[in-house]
């Protein structure tokens, strides 16, 4: 069995924190806003019997660094890429996380050469829709009442769904404990800059504000596998039916009894799933010329 371990690099000056485990061809975890590559820990070890699994703490998040700087899309995915190449991987299969999910989708956008297949789960881009507790931190002025939110009420919830989760809709137990304790990680100036910073980029009052479905359509010649929890408080499953139809080719599991962490409310069927996928499908590989044809053309790339 592999053991999933811990280790940290320096990247254009700034710390950053990831875990890795296994060998073979390299799968990377890319975990959601306020959270970090623990929310894969379980999941490494299964995944890590064929591949090289990496997930690492974006920037703003976890353990690496939280500098002042670009939180776009853009600039998350070319991170992805950095730590990518520093740890030598040229092609990659790449998974996403709710945020994390944006910034696979960006990152197999910017890079499709160096992308084999694309893993949304619980993605975000996909919709308007997102949960009020996110769409209420991109408020004006959030900045100031985060301080005060973040070490009250939230700690109350911890214990149990509680009022305050029922109210935001959070109602799966293993949602509630994950979102109060990544509210719960923004306890010192710098990392909720960050936060804001991020989701200030991705999330307005009114919901989500970046999408990626005039784009799905290029993703024909890449296998894509959609995850999600039929139960998911935070980003509904119908955009993951939306995308599934938008997405020629593409795989859709729904998992009945779980909200928006379903790696980690069933880590077993999420394994399975995945192992799957990689199993009986072939890696990508796009020639980019042909890729400019296509955006040029506006067309659906041909099987």
């Amino acid at each position: 069995m592999s053991t999933t371990g811990e280790h940290e690099l320096t990247l254009h000056g700034n710390r950053v924190r990831y875990l890795m485990a296994g060998s073979g061809p390299a799968l990377v975890l890319i975990h959601g806003i306020t959270s970090s590559a623990d929310t894969w820990a379980a999941a490494m070890t299964g995944l890590a019997r064929e591949h090289t699994v990496i997930a690492p703490d974006l920037l703003g998040h976890g353990a690496s660094a939280k500098p002042r700087g670009d939180y776009s899309l853009g600039a998350y995915a070319s991170g992805i890429r950095d730590l990518l190449a520093a740890l030598g991987h040229d092609r990659v299969t790449v998974a996403g996380h709710s945020l994390g999910g944006g910034v696979a989708m960006q990152f197999a956008y910017q890079f499709p050469e160096r992308t084999q297949r694309l893993v949304l789960v619980s993605s975000g881009g996909l919709g308007r829709e997102v949960n009020l507790l996110l769409r209420a931190a991109a408020l004006p002025g959030a900045e100031f009442v985060l301080p005060f939110l973040v070490p009250g009420w939230l700690d109350s919830v911890v214990g149990g769904a509680g009022w305050m989760g029922a109210r935001l809709g959070l109602r799966v137990r293993q949602d509630v404990a994950e979102v109060v304790r990544g509210f719960l990680s923004l306890n010192d100036a710098e990392a909720r800059a960050a936060f804001l910073h991020t989701l200030r980029a991705v999330i307005d009052p009114g919901g989500q504000r970046v999408s990626g479905h005039d784009r799905l359509y290029l993703t024909a010649n890449l296998p894509t596998l959609l995850l999600w929890g039929a139960r998911d408080p935070i980003i509904p499953v119908s955009h993951a039916h939306t995308a599934h139809a938008a997405m020629p080719g593409s795989r859709l599991e729904v998992f009945d009894a779980s909200g928006h962490f379903p790696h980690m409310d069933d880590t077993f069927r999420f394994v399975e799933a995945m192992r799957d996928f990689l199993a009986t499908t072939a890696p990508a590989h796009l020639d980019p010329e042909t890729l400019r044809s296509r955006i040029r053309e506006g067309a659906p790339l041909a099987a």
